[in-house]
C-alpha cells in the first residue's frame, strides 16, 4: 500500500509509526464510544456506525504499519496529564474519546496524503461522520435523560446552594436548573460552572434559566426560557441541536405554541401560588389535567408544589414535577428527594393495579 516517493524514504519509519499510533488511537476511541451506544443506550444504529468506522479504519491498518511499532522507544508513553487520570461522569468519558478520535483522524488525514493517494480523502469523510455521530449521541443521551427524569430542581439563591444541590443529587435527582435573577454575572457564571461540574459528577442534566450565553460558557445541557425570553429557534441555533431548550407555559395556548415552536419540554404552572412567580396567578390542577391529555412532549408540573400537595399533582396526571422551595429550603434534601421519587413509584403502582382511575 505504501506510495512514498524517493524523497520521503528516510522519513518512512516515522511516518509509519505516526499512522500506526493514530489508527490504534482512533479505533480504541471509537470502540469505547461503541460500547456505550450498544450497552448504555441500546441504540443499534449508532453502534453499527461505530463498528463500520472501526472496520474501515482497519482496512488501512496493514502489516507494514503494525511492524513499524516500537513501544519501548516511544517517548510519548511517558507523557500524561492529570485530567486523563479520572472522569467526572459518563458524558466526560464520551467527550474525551470523541476528542481523541477526531484528533487522531485529523492526523491520519494529513499524513495519509503522503502514505497513499486515497487515504487522506477517505479519512476526511470519516471525520465528518464522527462529528455527526457525536452530535447525535449527545442529543440522544440528553433527551433520554429528559424522558426518564421525574423530579426537577429549580434553584433559588441560597447560602447552601451547592450542598443542597449535591444532597438532592445523592437522593436520585437527575435534572437541575440554575435560576438566579439577583446576582451579578460574574457570580452567576461561577455558580453555573460549579453546578455544571456537580451535575456531571452525578450524571444529571444541568440547565440554565434564561441565559443562553452562560449556558454556552459552561457547556450546560441546555436552557429554560420564559415567555418573554429568546425564541426557541434562536436558542437552539446558538446552543446547537444537541442541547435541550425548555419553555415555561401558564395556559393551553402557550403550551400549544411552545410545542409548535420546537420546545424539548415545557413547564406547566404555576399549579399553586408561589413567591417565585408573584406576577402569575395559579393555573391550578385543571391545567395539569389539560397537559395530561394534550401535551405531546415531556412536561413538568411546577409552582408551589411541596410534600403536602405532591400527591394531588400526581393524581391529576403529572408524571414529572419541578420544585423550588420544597428542596432548596429542606433541612434534609436527600431524604426529601427520595420521598418525592418514592411517591412517583407508589402512585404508578396504584394506577397499574387500577386502584386509581
Amino acid at each position: 500500500m505504501g506510495d512514498l516517493n524517493s524523497g520521503n524514504k528516510l522519513a518512512q519509519p516515522a511516518l509509519y509509526r505516526i499512522l500506526d499510533a493514530n489508527l490504534d488511537r482512533a479505533r480504541e476511541g471509537i470502540r469505547t464510544i461503541e460500547e456505550w451506544c450498544r450497552f448504555g443506550l441500546d441504540h443499534s444504529d449508532m453502534a453499527r456506525e461505530c463498528k463500520e468506522l472501526r472496520q474501515e479504519l482497519a482496512q488501512w491498518h496493514g502489516n507494514e504499519l503494525r511492524m513499524s511499532r516500537d513501544t519501548v522507544a516511544d517517548v510519548g508513553t511517558e507523557l500524561s496529564h492529570p485530567r486523563e487520570e479520572s472522569r467526572e461522569g459518563l458524558e466526560q468519558v464520551l467527550q474525551a474519546n470523541f476528542c481523541r478520535v477526531e484528533e487522531a483522524l485529523r492526523v491520519l488525514e494529513e499524513y495519509g496524503k503522503v502514505y497513499h493517494p486515497e487515504m487522506g480523502a477517505a479519512v476526511k469523510q470519516m471525520r465528518y461522520r464522527v462529528y455527526t455521530l457525536e452530535s447525535n449521541l449527545l442529543a440522544y443521551g440528553r433527551h433520554q435523560k429528559l424522558q426518564t427524569a421525574r423530579l426537577y430542581l429549580v434553584t433559588s439563591p441560597n447560602d447552601r446552594l451547592f450542598s443542597v444541590v449535591e444532597a438532592a443529587l445523592q437522593g436520585g435527582l437527575t435534572i437541575v436548573q440554575y435560576r438566579d435573577k439577583e446576582s451579578d454575572d460574574a457570580l452567576r457564571l461561577d455558580n453555573a460552572q460549579k453546578l455544571c461540574q456537580l451535575c456531571r459528577r452525578y450524571d444529571a442534566l444541568f440547565l440554565v434559566n434564561d441565559r443562553v450565553d452562560i449556558a454556552i460558557a459552561v457547556n450546560a445541557d441546555g436552557v429554560h426560557l420564559g415567555q418573554q425570553d429568546l425564541p426557541i429557534a434562536v436558542a437552539k441555533q446558538l446552543l446547537g441541536p444537541q442541547h435541550i431548550v425548555g419553555r415555561s407555559t401558564t395556559n393551553p395556548e402557550e403550551m400549544k405554541r411552545a410545542i409548535a415552536e420546537g420546545a424539548d419540554y415545557i413547564g406547566v404552572g404555576p399549579v399553586y401560588a408561589t413567591p417565585t412567580k408573584v406576577d402569575k396567578p395559579a393555573a391550578g390542577l385543571d391545567y395539569v389535567r389539560h397537559a395530561t391529555r394534550n401535551a405531546s412532549i415531556p412536561w413538568f408540573a411546577i409552582g408551589g408544589i411541596n410534600m403536602n400537595n405532591f400527591d394531588d399533582v400526581l393524581l391529576a396526571g403529572a408524571e414529572r414535577v419541578a420544585v423550588v422551595r420544597a428542596l432548596m429550603h429542606a433541612e434534609q434534601p436527600t431524604l426529601v428527594t427520595q420521598y418525592f421519587l418514592s411517591q412517583f413509584t407508589r402512585i404508578k403502582t396504584l394506577r397499574d393495579r387500577k386502584i386509581l382511575s
